[in-house]
Formats: C-alpha cells, sequence, structure tokens
C-alpha cells in the first residue's frame, strides 16, 4: 500500500524486474533467477551486491509475513556477503530458511548458488512486525507472490532503473518512486542498498562490493535517500538519510570491497547490447 492509500502495482516494481521467484518448500523457500547483464556491476560480469541484498530482503521478508500476517513486517538488519567475484554465473538458486523464531522478531538466512550449485553468496535478515497494529496487508498484498513472476525482466541497468545516480566520490541519491515502496509505503530495503552499493563504488574505481551489513534505524519516508560513504583501504561506513525529512539518519551499513579486472572493452560492448 502506497502512502496515498493505493495498492502498489507489484507486477511494475522494481525489484520485481529482477525475475525472482520463489515457491513454498518444506519450512522454507526455494527459488531462483536468470542473471541478466543489466545486473553487473558496471564494467564487470559480476552480479551486484546490492540485487543480492534485495533478493535477501524478498526470501526472508516472504517468511516475515508468514510469521506476522496480517501485520506488515519491518526490516530490522541485513548482511549479504559473496564468497568471491564470480564472473560467470548464468543464474542464480536461492533456499530461504528462519534461523530464529519469536513472538516479535524472526531471523531467516538465504543461501544462494549458481547453476552448477555452487555456493556464491548468502544472506541474512531479521524482521519485526511495524508498531502500529493498524497497519495490515492489504487483501491484493499476498498476490505478490504470483503477480511478481509475470514481471517484465530488467531491461537497463539496475541503478538507472532506479533512478539511482552518484552525485559525486562517496555520495549516491535515490529518488522515493511509486515502484519503488514497500508494503508501508515507504523506500524499499533493497533498493537503500544499491544506493549504499552506488556511494561505495563512486569513490572505489575497479572495486565490488564484496560484503554488506545494513541497520535499519528508520523508514525513508519522503526521500530522496542519499547515502554518504567514508572509506579506508576496502571498510566502509555509510549512512543513508531521509533528504525530504530534515535529513533523518535512516540506514548505517558496513562494507567491504574487493578489486576487479574490468572487462576488455569487446565484452563490455557485447554485454551491453545483450
Amino acid at each position: 500500500m502506497s502512502n496515498d492509500g493505493q495498492p502498489l502495482d507489484y507486477q511494475r516494481h522494481i525489484v520485481a524486474e529482477l525475475g525472482f521467484e520463489l515457491e513454498r518448500v518444506g519450512e522454507g523457500y526455494h527459488g531462483g533467477a536468470t542473471v541478466v547483464p543489466e545486473m553487473y556491476v558496471p564494467g564487470t560480469t559480476i552480479v551486484r551486491a546490492s540485487i543480492f541484498a534485495a533478493w535477501t530482503d524478498v526470501a526472508a521478508g516472504y517468511l516475515a509475513m508468514d510469521a506476522f500476517a496480517p501485520r506488515v513486517p519491518t526490516t530490522l538488519e541485513l548482511d549479504v556477503h559473496l564468497h568471491q567475484a564470480h564472473g560467470d554465473v548464468q543464474a542464480v538458486q536461492a533456499d530461504a530458511r528462519l534461523i530464529k523464531t519469536g513472538r516479535s522478531v524472526i531471523v531467516a538466512v538465504v543461501d544462494f548458488a549458481d547453476q552448477a550449485g555452487n555456493e556464491i553468496a548468502f544472506g541474512t535478515a531479521s524482521f519485526m512486525a511495524v508498531a502500529d497494529p493498524a497497519i495490515t496487508f492489504p487483501p491484493e498484498h499476498l498476490a505478490m507472490r504470483t503477480t511478481r513472476r509475470r514481471a517484465g525482466r530488467l531491461r537497463v541497468p539496475f541503478a538507472e532503473r532506479a533512478g539511482c545516480v552518484r552525485q559525486e566520490p562517496g555520495v549516491a541519491v535515490l529518488p522515493r518512486s511509486e515502484d519503488g515502496l514497500n508494503s508501508a509505503g515507504t523506500v524499499n530495503g533493497g533498493l537503500i542498498a544499491l544506493a549504499i552499493e552506488e556511494a561505495v563504488l563512486s569513490a572505489t574505481p575497479g572495486a565490488t562490493m564484496s560484503s554488506m551489513a545494513l541497520r535499519y534505524l528508520r523508514p525513508v519516508r519522503v526521500g530522496p535517500a542519499v547515502a554518504t560513504a567514508d572509506l579506508l583501504e576496502g571498510l566502509g561506513r555509510v549512512e543513508v538519510r531521509d533528504g525530504g525529512s530534515e535529513d533523518r539518519l535512516a540506514v548505517y551499513a558496513v562494507t567491504r570491497t574487493m578489486p576487479v579486472q574490468p572487462l576488455p572493452a569487446q565484452t563490455r560492448r557485447e554485454g551491453a547490447e545483450a
């Protein structure tokens, strides 16, 4: 549900265009996505860490929805870690399961593997129900699990699709848009991970993200989300503030980067034309 009381169009949601499909298997969820060049870190064939963060948020969020429905869950913490820089991933498989179930907080882990079953990343996330018990899922929200499958694939680079721009080295700005909100009408947590990644990468040419850990302190209600990175020797601290709400601190993150070899020019052209 958006802030104006209108239901969100999940088929047109930015995260839906990542093509991530899930189905219930036992006590958890299993699924995955086909990798397309628009998911890559610019200049590489490495899937963005922020996309793994978005997928972790979705998969763990399904478990949180089951635990707290009809109340809406909110993300408390989320982290993702890439084992190494894989440049030949054609498809991603995901398995999500709960590792803690409490009355007020749940914690889930999501394991990611490539098309051959090799482990490539993992993520964890903790959720609680929003404080206001009057905020509940609208009936159409639960249909998101099926309508997500009918969304079109990502057609432009992820940052471009989200409208996230690198304002200057170490600073990235993500606008609030109706196709980038969560159930509470605030900026989607996975997209905030993109702003963090862009802030870090803008200050570290020739690197990619190997790890990020996010603590969600308050929602970004007005936007834009402004991410500012402070980096030293590959280790970073990033603050994300709600630029339209007195620059209140919304997310605090810790990141780690790793160097990568840039693609040859011909390979970059082929990827752009795919």
